[in-house]
Protein backbone atom coordinates (compact mmCIF):
# COMPACT_ATOMS: atom_id res chain seq x y z
CA UNK A 1 0.00 0.00 0.00
CA UNK A 2 1.25 3.93 -0.75
CA UNK A 3 2.22 6.27 2.26
CA UNK A 4 -1.29 7.74 2.44
CA UNK A 5 -3.55 4.30 2.32
CA UNK A 6 -0.89 3.12 5.29
CA UNK A 7 -1.58 6.48 7.56
CA UNK A 8 -5.32 6.15 7.29
CA UNK A 9 -5.04 2.57 8.17
CA UNK A 10 -2.90 2.76 10.96
CA UNK A 11 -5.82 5.37 12.25
CA UNK A 12 -8.85 2.66 11.34
CA UNK A 13 -7.14 -0.47 12.26
CA UNK A 14 -7.50 0.15 16.36
CA UNK A 15 -11.13 1.46 15.92
CA UNK A 16 -11.97 -1.25 13.92
CA UNK A 17 -10.14 -3.54 15.80
CA UNK A 18 -12.33 -2.96 19.03
CA UNK A 19 -15.18 -3.38 17.26
CA UNK A 20 -13.97 -6.73 16.12
CA UNK A 21 -13.03 -7.93 19.71
CA UNK A 22 -15.89 -6.55 21.07
CA UNK A 23 -18.09 -8.85 18.97
CA UNK A 24 -15.50 -11.91 19.67
CA UNK A 25 -16.11 -11.00 23.06
CA UNK A 26 -19.58 -12.02 23.11
CA UNK A 27 -19.01 -15.39 21.73
CA UNK A 28 -15.35 -16.65 23.41
CA UNK A 29 -12.56 -14.97 25.64
CA UNK A 30 -9.88 -16.86 23.49
CA UNK A 31 -11.16 -15.04 20.01
CA UNK A 32 -11.69 -11.82 21.74
CA UNK A 33 -7.75 -12.24 23.10
CA UNK A 34 -7.02 -13.67 19.39
CA UNK A 35 -8.42 -10.62 17.91
CA UNK A 36 -6.90 -8.36 20.32
CA UNK A 37 -3.38 -10.03 19.39
CA UNK A 38 -4.28 -9.93 15.52
CA UNK A 39 -5.30 -6.23 15.72
CA UNK A 40 -2.07 -5.21 17.51
CA UNK A 41 0.18 -6.86 14.64
CA UNK A 42 -1.21 -5.56 12.28
CA UNK A 43 -0.96 -2.09 13.34
CA UNK A 44 3.03 -2.99 13.76
CA UNK A 45 2.61 -3.97 9.83
CA UNK A 46 1.25 -1.44 8.78
CA UNK A 47 2.94 1.80 11.45
CA UNK A 48 6.61 0.10 11.03
CA UNK A 49 6.22 0.24 6.84
CA UNK A 50 5.86 4.04 6.70
CA UNK A 51 9.80 4.40 8.26
CA UNK A 52 11.64 3.95 5.16
CA UNK A 53 9.90 6.59 3.69
CA UNK A 54 10.53 9.00 7.02
CA UNK A 55 13.94 8.12 7.12
CA UNK A 56 14.67 8.96 3.26
CA UNK A 57 13.33 11.99 3.98
CA UNK A 58 9.92 11.79 2.76
CA UNK A 59 6.90 13.33 4.92
CA UNK A 60 3.87 11.44 3.69
CA UNK A 61 0.64 13.35 4.44
CA UNK A 62 -3.25 12.83 4.10
CA UNK A 63 -5.99 15.13 4.56
CA UNK A 64 -9.13 14.23 5.96
CA UNK A 65 -12.02 16.85 5.94
CA UNK A 66 -11.66 20.45 5.43
CA UNK A 67 -14.34 21.98 8.07
CA UNK A 68 -13.91 25.44 6.91
CA UNK A 69 -11.35 26.87 4.53
CA UNK A 70 -7.72 26.89 6.08
CA UNK A 71 -8.66 24.81 9.14
CA UNK A 72 -8.80 21.03 8.16
CA UNK A 73 -8.35 17.28 9.71
CA UNK A 74 -5.10 16.30 8.46
CA UNK A 75 -2.46 13.92 9.08
CA UNK A 76 1.36 14.00 7.87
CA UNK A 77 4.33 11.88 9.31
CA UNK A 78 7.33 13.56 10.56
CA UNK A 79 10.01 12.07 12.73
CA UNK A 80 9.35 13.02 16.07
CA UNK A 81 5.33 11.57 15.15
CA UNK A 82 6.64 8.27 13.32
CA UNK A 83 9.05 7.51 16.91
CA UNK A 84 5.96 8.08 18.81
CA UNK A 85 3.76 6.26 16.53
CA UNK A 86 6.53 3.22 15.97
CA UNK A 87 6.96 3.23 19.76
CA UNK A 88 2.97 2.67 20.92
CA UNK A 89 2.03 0.68 18.08
CA UNK A 90 4.94 -1.85 19.32
CA UNK A 91 4.33 -1.77 23.13
CA UNK A 92 0.95 -2.30 22.35
CA UNK A 93 1.45 -5.85 21.42
CA UNK A 94 3.53 -6.48 24.50
CA UNK A 95 1.25 -4.56 26.70
CA UNK A 96 -1.93 -6.84 25.73
CA UNK A 97 0.39 -10.06 25.89
CA UNK A 98 0.94 -8.90 29.17
CA UNK A 99 -2.71 -7.92 29.86
CA UNK A 100 -3.89 -11.63 28.92
CA UNK A 101 -1.86 -12.87 31.76
CA UNK A 102 -2.95 -10.39 34.28
CA UNK A 103 -7.10 -10.27 33.66
CA UNK A 104 -7.05 -13.84 33.82
CA UNK A 105 -4.85 -14.27 36.75
CA UNK A 106 -6.58 -11.73 39.00
CA UNK A 107 -9.85 -12.53 37.38
CA UNK A 108 -11.17 -9.35 36.11
CA UNK A 109 -14.58 -8.11 35.32
CA UNK A 110 -15.38 -6.75 31.93
CA UNK A 111 -12.67 -7.82 30.37
CA UNK A 112 -13.98 -7.53 26.57
CA UNK A 113 -14.49 -3.61 27.50
CA UNK A 114 -11.24 -3.71 28.70
CA UNK A 115 -9.46 -4.95 25.42
CA UNK A 116 -11.85 -3.07 23.30
CA UNK A 117 -10.87 0.35 25.38
CA UNK A 118 -7.45 -0.55 24.64
CA UNK A 119 -7.92 -0.36 20.96
CA UNK A 120 -9.57 2.81 20.69
CA UNK A 121 -6.81 4.49 23.10
CA UNK A 122 -4.22 3.11 20.81
CA UNK A 123 -5.99 4.60 17.64
CA UNK A 124 -6.57 8.24 19.52
CA UNK A 125 -2.76 7.72 20.11
CA UNK A 126 -2.18 7.34 16.00
CA UNK A 127 -4.17 10.39 15.02
CA UNK A 128 -1.71 12.11 17.80
CA UNK A 129 1.18 10.79 16.64
CA UNK A 130 0.36 11.39 13.32
CA UNK A 131 -1.36 14.86 13.48
CA UNK A 132 -0.62 17.85 10.53
CA UNK A 133 -1.57 20.63 12.68
CA UNK A 134 -2.91 21.70 16.49
CA UNK A 135 -6.72 20.91 15.27
CA UNK A 136 -6.62 17.86 15.03
CA UNK A 137 -3.91 16.54 17.47
CA UNK A 138 -6.22 18.52 19.89
CA UNK A 139 -9.03 16.43 18.23
CA UNK A 140 -7.87 12.68 19.09
CA UNK A 141 -6.10 14.08 22.41
CA UNK A 142 -9.62 14.67 23.81
CA UNK A 143 -10.58 10.99 22.74
CA UNK A 144 -7.25 9.63 24.31
CA UNK A 145 -8.66 11.64 27.66
CA UNK A 146 -12.17 9.74 27.12
CA UNK A 147 -11.56 6.43 26.05
CA UNK A 148 -8.98 5.75 28.91
CA UNK A 149 -11.29 7.32 31.73
CA UNK A 150 -13.54 4.16 31.85
CA UNK A 151 -10.36 2.06 31.93
CA UNK A 152 -8.87 3.91 35.10
CA UNK A 153 -12.37 3.06 36.66
CA UNK A 154 -12.43 -0.55 35.83
CA UNK A 155 -12.41 -1.54 38.83
CA UNK A 156 -16.25 0.13 39.74
CA UNK A 157 -15.64 0.24 43.31
CA UNK A 158 -16.75 3.97 45.24
CA UNK A 159 -13.02 4.77 45.57
CA UNK A 160 -12.00 3.84 41.88
CA UNK A 161 -14.45 5.76 40.46
CA UNK A 162 -13.57 9.12 42.36
CA UNK A 163 -10.08 8.67 41.92
CA UNK A 164 -11.03 8.06 37.71
CA UNK A 165 -13.44 11.38 38.14
CA UNK A 166 -10.09 13.14 39.48
CA UNK A 167 -8.36 12.06 36.29
CA UNK A 168 -10.86 12.99 34.09
CA UNK A 169 -11.90 16.14 35.43
CA UNK A 170 -8.48 17.72 35.65
CA UNK A 171 -7.39 16.59 31.90
CA UNK A 172 -10.75 18.00 30.88
CA UNK A 173 -10.31 21.32 32.51
CA UNK A 174 -6.65 21.51 31.47
CA UNK A 175 -7.23 20.71 27.63
CA UNK A 176 -10.25 23.06 27.57
CA UNK A 177 -9.49 25.53 29.72
CA UNK A 178 -5.97 26.34 28.66
CA UNK A 179 -5.21 23.97 25.66
CA UNK A 180 -7.92 24.66 23.42
CA UNK A 181 -8.02 28.69 24.10
CA UNK A 182 -3.77 28.27 22.77
CA UNK A 183 -4.76 26.46 19.48
CA UNK A 184 -7.64 29.28 19.05
CA UNK A 185 -4.81 31.47 19.86
CA UNK A 186 -2.23 30.28 17.71
CA UNK A 187 -4.44 30.50 14.45
CA UNK A 188 -5.58 33.76 14.92
CA UNK A 189 -2.39 35.43 15.32
CA UNK A 190 -0.32 32.82 13.00
CA UNK A 191 -3.53 32.31 10.31
CA UNK A 192 -2.96 28.26 10.82
CA UNK A 193 -2.14 25.54 13.12
CA UNK A 194 -0.07 23.50 10.70
CA UNK A 195 3.06 21.97 12.15
CA UNK A 196 6.03 23.50 10.25
CA UNK A 197 9.54 22.78 10.96
CA UNK A 198 11.39 25.78 11.98
CA UNK A 199 7.52 27.29 13.80
CA UNK A 200 4.70 29.53 12.68
CA UNK A 201 5.20 31.97 15.13
CA UNK A 202 8.08 34.33 14.10
CA UNK A 203 7.52 37.73 13.41
CA UNK A 204 3.72 37.09 14.72
CA UNK A 205 4.25 37.24 18.44
CA UNK A 206 6.73 38.63 20.46
CA UNK A 207 7.27 39.51 24.05
CA UNK A 208 5.93 38.07 27.40
CA UNK A 209 2.81 37.24 24.94
CA UNK A 210 5.30 34.11 23.90
CA UNK A 211 6.01 33.27 27.41
CA UNK A 212 2.08 33.33 28.08
CA UNK A 213 1.18 31.52 24.92
CA UNK A 214 3.79 28.87 26.11
CA UNK A 215 2.48 28.56 29.55
CA UNK A 216 -1.42 27.61 28.05
CA UNK A 217 0.38 24.69 25.93
CA UNK A 218 2.25 23.51 29.12
CA UNK A 219 -0.19 23.44 31.39
CA UNK A 220 -3.19 22.83 28.84
CA UNK A 221 -1.57 19.72 28.21
CA UNK A 222 -2.12 18.03 31.74
CA UNK A 223 -0.90 15.06 30.14
CA UNK A 224 2.63 15.83 30.49
CA UNK A 225 2.12 16.17 34.07
CA UNK A 226 4.01 18.86 34.98
CA UNK A 227 3.47 20.36 38.55
CA UNK A 228 0.70 21.71 39.74
CA UNK A 229 -0.88 19.65 36.90
CA UNK A 230 -0.05 15.99 38.16
CA UNK A 231 -2.40 14.87 40.64
CA UNK A 232 -4.77 12.83 38.35
CA UNK A 233 -1.45 10.48 37.65
CA UNK A 234 -1.38 9.42 41.31
CA UNK A 235 -5.39 9.27 41.08
CA UNK A 236 -5.02 7.18 37.98
CA UNK A 237 -3.09 4.38 39.99
CA UNK A 238 -6.52 2.86 41.61
CA UNK A 239 -6.38 1.22 37.66
CA UNK A 240 -5.53 -1.81 36.58
CA UNK A 241 -1.71 -2.97 36.29
CA UNK A 242 -2.26 -2.99 32.33
CA UNK A 243 -4.01 0.55 32.29
CA UNK A 244 -1.11 1.91 34.65
CA UNK A 245 1.69 0.50 31.67
CA UNK A 246 -0.82 2.35 29.29
CA UNK A 247 -1.03 5.67 31.31
CA UNK A 248 2.83 5.64 32.06
CA UNK A 249 4.50 3.59 29.25
CA UNK A 250 2.43 3.67 25.64
CA UNK A 251 -0.23 6.12 25.45
CA UNK A 252 -1.13 8.69 28.02
CA UNK A 253 1.52 10.73 29.59
CA UNK A 254 3.92 10.26 26.30
CA UNK A 255 1.31 11.77 24.48
CA UNK A 256 1.90 14.91 27.22
CA UNK A 257 5.28 15.38 26.58
CA UNK A 258 5.17 14.08 22.58
CA UNK A 259 2.38 16.99 22.11
CA UNK A 260 4.90 19.71 24.34
CA UNK A 261 7.46 18.76 22.20
CA UNK A 262 6.00 19.34 18.95
CA UNK A 263 4.34 22.04 19.65
CA UNK A 264 7.94 23.49 20.79
CA UNK A 265 9.68 22.25 17.74
CA UNK A 266 6.67 22.98 15.07
CA UNK A 267 4.60 25.67 16.22
CA UNK A 268 7.11 28.04 18.22
CA UNK A 269 10.21 26.72 16.54
CA UNK A 270 13.59 25.88 18.47
CA UNK A 271 15.58 29.16 17.32
CA UNK A 272 12.90 31.57 18.01
CA UNK A 273 11.63 30.41 21.20
CA UNK A 274 15.36 30.43 22.61
CA UNK A 275 15.18 33.98 21.76
CA UNK A 276 12.88 35.08 23.84
CA UNK A 277 13.60 35.58 27.50
CA UNK A 278 9.70 35.17 28.45
CA UNK A 279 10.18 31.31 27.77
CA UNK A 280 12.49 30.56 30.11
CA UNK A 281 10.52 29.39 32.89
CA UNK A 282 9.77 26.62 31.33
CA UNK A 283 13.35 25.20 32.05
CA UNK A 284 12.57 26.24 36.28
CA UNK A 285 9.04 24.79 36.04
CA UNK A 286 10.56 21.51 34.76
CA UNK A 287 13.32 21.14 36.93
CA UNK A 288 11.19 21.87 40.19
CA UNK A 289 9.08 18.92 39.17
CA UNK A 290 11.73 16.92 38.32
CA UNK A 291 13.19 17.07 41.97
CA UNK A 292 9.92 17.49 44.00
CA UNK A 293 8.11 14.37 42.77
CA UNK A 294 11.34 12.22 43.17
CA UNK A 295 11.46 13.74 46.58
CA UNK A 296 7.45 12.77 47.25
CA UNK A 297 8.56 9.07 45.37
CA UNK A 298 11.29 8.88 48.25
CA UNK A 299 8.70 9.29 50.90
CA UNK A 300 6.53 6.33 49.20
CA UNK A 301 5.63 2.70 51.02
CA UNK A 302 3.13 1.75 47.84
CA UNK A 303 4.67 0.34 44.97
CA UNK A 304 2.43 1.63 42.58
CA UNK A 305 2.27 5.19 43.81
CA UNK A 306 6.01 5.03 43.85
CA UNK A 307 6.18 4.88 40.39
CA UNK A 308 3.62 7.36 39.62
CA UNK A 309 5.55 9.96 41.06
CA UNK A 310 8.65 8.79 39.38
CA UNK A 311 7.06 8.90 36.76
CA UNK A 312 6.21 12.87 37.54
CA UNK A 313 9.69 13.28 37.30
CA UNK A 314 10.55 11.15 34.72
CA UNK A 315 8.27 13.58 32.53
CA UNK A 316 9.43 16.41 33.44
CA UNK A 317 12.81 15.57 32.00
CA UNK A 318 11.59 15.30 28.97
CA UNK A 319 9.88 18.66 29.00
CA UNK A 320 13.13 20.25 30.76
CA UNK A 321 15.09 19.18 27.72
CA UNK A 322 12.67 20.49 24.93
CA UNK A 323 13.40 23.75 27.01
CA UNK A 324 16.64 23.58 27.09
CA UNK A 325 16.30 24.29 23.43
CA UNK A 326 19.58 22.95 22.31
CA UNK A 327 19.91 20.46 19.07
CA UNK A 328 21.37 17.70 21.07
CA UNK A 329 18.55 18.15 24.08
CA UNK A 330 15.82 17.94 21.39
CA UNK A 331 17.30 14.91 20.63
CA UNK A 332 18.02 13.57 24.64
CA UNK A 333 14.03 14.85 24.74
CA UNK A 334 12.85 12.31 22.19
CA UNK A 335 15.08 9.48 22.83
CA UNK A 336 13.79 9.85 26.66
CA UNK A 337 10.48 9.08 25.31
CA UNK A 338 11.45 6.08 24.41
CA UNK A 339 13.98 4.88 26.96
CA UNK A 340 11.80 5.96 29.62
CA UNK A 341 8.52 4.11 28.33
CA UNK A 342 10.77 0.33 28.09
CA UNK A 343 11.74 1.29 31.35
CA UNK A 344 8.44 2.13 33.31
CA UNK A 345 6.55 -0.25 31.47
CA UNK A 346 9.31 -2.91 32.79
CA UNK A 347 8.81 -1.24 35.98
CA UNK A 348 4.84 -1.62 36.08
CA UNK A 349 4.29 -4.93 34.98
CA UNK A 350 6.92 -5.93 37.60
CA UNK A 351 4.87 -4.45 40.20
CA UNK A 352 1.53 -6.48 38.28
CA UNK A 353 3.11 -9.72 38.14
CA UNK A 354 3.98 -9.35 42.07
CA UNK A 355 0.25 -8.58 42.88
CA UNK A 356 -1.08 -10.78 40.86
CA UNK A 357 1.29 -13.94 42.06
CA UNK A 358 1.67 -12.35 45.75
CA UNK A 359 -0.94 -9.65 46.18
CA UNK A 360 1.95 -7.52 47.42
CA UNK A 361 1.63 -3.90 46.85
CA UNK A 362 3.66 -2.40 49.72
CA UNK A 363 7.68 -2.12 49.70
CA UNK A 364 7.83 -3.90 53.13
CA UNK A 365 6.19 -7.08 51.81
CA UNK A 366 9.10 -7.53 48.90
CA UNK A 367 11.68 -8.29 51.46
CA UNK A 368 13.45 -11.65 49.97
CA UNK A 369 10.93 -11.86 46.83
CA UNK A 370 13.70 -12.05 44.28
CA UNK A 371 14.46 -15.58 45.58
CA UNK A 372 10.71 -16.46 44.85
CA UNK A 373 10.06 -14.78 41.25
CA UNK A 374 13.93 -13.94 39.98
CA UNK A 375 12.47 -13.14 35.91
CA UNK A 376 9.94 -10.43 37.67
CA UNK A 377 12.79 -9.08 40.18
CA UNK A 378 15.49 -9.16 37.46
CA UNK A 379 13.17 -7.26 35.24
CA UNK A 380 12.74 -5.00 38.08
CA UNK A 381 15.92 -4.55 38.46
CA UNK A 382 17.08 -3.63 34.74
CA UNK A 383 13.93 -0.99 35.33
CA UNK A 384 15.00 0.66 38.30
CA UNK A 385 18.74 0.92 36.66
CA UNK A 386 17.40 2.43 33.28
CA UNK A 387 15.19 4.92 35.69
CA UNK A 388 18.15 5.91 37.03
CA UNK A 389 20.66 6.38 34.15
CA UNK A 390 22.98 3.54 34.69
CA UNK A 391 24.71 1.64 31.67
CA UNK A 392 23.90 -0.79 29.87
CA UNK A 393 20.33 0.43 30.24
CA UNK A 394 18.10 2.64 27.64
CA UNK A 395 17.81 5.26 30.35
CA UNK A 396 21.84 5.79 30.49
CA UNK A 397 21.65 6.94 26.65
CA UNK A 398 18.81 10.00 26.81
CA UNK A 399 19.95 10.97 29.85
CA UNK A 400 23.55 11.42 28.25
CA UNK A 401 21.94 13.70 25.52
CA UNK A 402 19.94 15.56 27.41
CA UNK A 403 22.93 16.45 30.05
CA UNK A 404 25.11 17.30 26.43
CA UNK A 405 22.22 19.65 25.42
CA UNK A 406 22.89 21.30 28.99
CA UNK A 407 26.58 21.20 28.67
CA UNK A 408 26.19 22.74 25.32
CA UNK A 409 23.96 25.88 26.38
CA UNK A 410 25.75 26.07 29.59
CA UNK A 411 22.64 25.64 31.53
CA UNK A 412 23.79 24.87 35.13
CA UNK A 413 20.23 24.62 36.55
CA UNK A 414 19.55 21.65 34.31
CA UNK A 415 23.08 19.97 35.12
CA UNK A 416 22.20 20.07 38.69
CA UNK A 417 18.72 19.02 38.16
CA UNK A 418 19.98 16.00 36.15
CA UNK A 419 22.58 15.12 38.87
CA UNK A 420 20.78 15.34 42.26
CA UNK A 421 17.82 13.80 40.44
CA UNK A 422 19.96 10.78 39.59
CA UNK A 423 20.85 10.58 43.08
CA UNK A 424 17.14 10.60 44.01
CA UNK A 425 16.34 8.14 41.40
CA UNK A 426 18.72 5.91 43.38
CA UNK A 427 17.63 6.17 46.92
CA UNK A 428 14.27 4.85 45.86
CA UNK A 429 15.00 2.78 43.71
CA UNK A 430 18.18 0.60 45.31
CA UNK A 431 16.51 -0.59 48.30
CA UNK A 432 13.95 -1.64 46.73
CA UNK A 433 16.35 -3.77 44.83
CA UNK A 434 18.11 -4.36 47.97
CA UNK A 435 15.47 -5.33 49.73
CA UNK A 436 14.09 -7.81 46.49
CA UNK A 437 17.41 -9.84 46.53
CA UNK A 438 19.32 -10.06 49.96
CA UNK A 439 16.96 -9.37 52.76
CA UNK A 440 15.55 -12.25 54.18
CA UNK A 441 11.81 -13.07 53.94
CA UNK A 442 9.10 -12.11 56.98
CA UNK A 443 8.24 -15.84 58.12
CA UNK A 444 5.36 -14.50 59.76
CA UNK A 445 4.18 -13.06 56.64
CA UNK A 446 5.15 -15.36 54.17
CA UNK A 447 3.17 -16.54 51.10
CA UNK A 448 4.09 -19.75 48.97
CA UNK A 449 4.00 -18.56 45.36
CA UNK A 450 5.84 -18.52 42.62
CA UNK A 451 6.29 -16.29 39.22
CA UNK A 452 2.64 -14.90 37.76
CA UNK A 453 1.00 -16.25 34.72
CA UNK A 454 3.65 -16.98 32.17
CA UNK A 455 2.08 -14.37 29.69
CA UNK A 456 3.05 -11.87 31.92
CA UNK A 457 6.37 -12.91 33.10
CA UNK A 458 7.30 -13.40 29.11
CA UNK A 459 6.09 -9.51 28.32
CA UNK A 460 8.29 -8.22 31.21
CA UNK A 461 10.95 -10.12 29.89
CA UNK A 462 10.99 -8.76 26.45
CA UNK A 463 10.53 -4.75 27.70
CA UNK A 464 13.41 -5.99 30.07
CA UNK A 465 15.37 -7.11 26.94
CA UNK A 466 14.42 -4.06 24.98
CA UNK A 467 15.65 -1.89 27.78
CA UNK A 468 19.03 -3.06 27.44
CA UNK A 469 18.76 -3.41 23.79
CA UNK A 470 17.99 0.37 23.43
CA UNK A 471 21.57 1.47 25.15
CA UNK A 472 23.13 -0.88 22.26
CA UNK A 473 20.49 -0.36 19.17
CA UNK A 474 19.45 3.21 19.35
CA UNK A 475 20.79 4.19 16.06
CA UNK A 476 17.46 4.57 13.84
CA UNK A 477 15.96 6.33 16.81
CA UNK A 478 18.62 8.96 16.89
CA UNK A 479 18.51 8.99 12.95
CA UNK A 480 15.03 10.25 13.41
CA UNK A 481 15.62 12.55 16.04
CA UNK A 482 18.29 14.06 14.22
CA UNK A 483 16.15 15.14 11.32
CA UNK A 484 13.94 17.33 13.60
CA UNK A 485 16.43 19.21 14.68
CA UNK A 486 18.47 19.72 10.96
CA UNK A 487 19.23 23.13 11.04
CA UNK A 488 18.28 24.18 14.04
CA UNK A 489 21.16 26.79 15.19
CA UNK A 490 23.47 25.94 18.26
Amino acid sequence: MNAETAILAALAIPFAGALLIALAGRIDPNLRETATMITAAALIWVVWGLTPEVFAGGRPAVSLVEIVPGIEIAFRVEPLGMLFAALASGLWIVNSLYSIGYMRGNREQHQTRFYALFAVALGATMGIAFSANLLTLFLFYEILTLSTYPLVAHKGDQKTVGSARVYLGMLLATSIGLFLPAVIWTYLIAGTGDFVQGGILEGKLEGPLVGLLLGLFVYGVGKAAVMPVHRWLPAAMVAPTPVSALLHAVAVVKAGVFTITKVIVYVFGIDFLFAQPSSSWLLYAAAFTVIAASVVALRQSNLKRLLAYSTVAQLSYVVMAAAILKPLAEIGAAIHMVAHAFGKITLFFAAGAIYTAAKKTELPELRGIGRRMPWTMTAFTIGALSMIGVPPTGGFVSKWYILAGAFEADNYVAIATIIASTALNAAYFLPIVYMAWFAREDEKTAVQHGEAPFAAVLALTITAALTVGFFFLNGPALELERQVVSGVGS
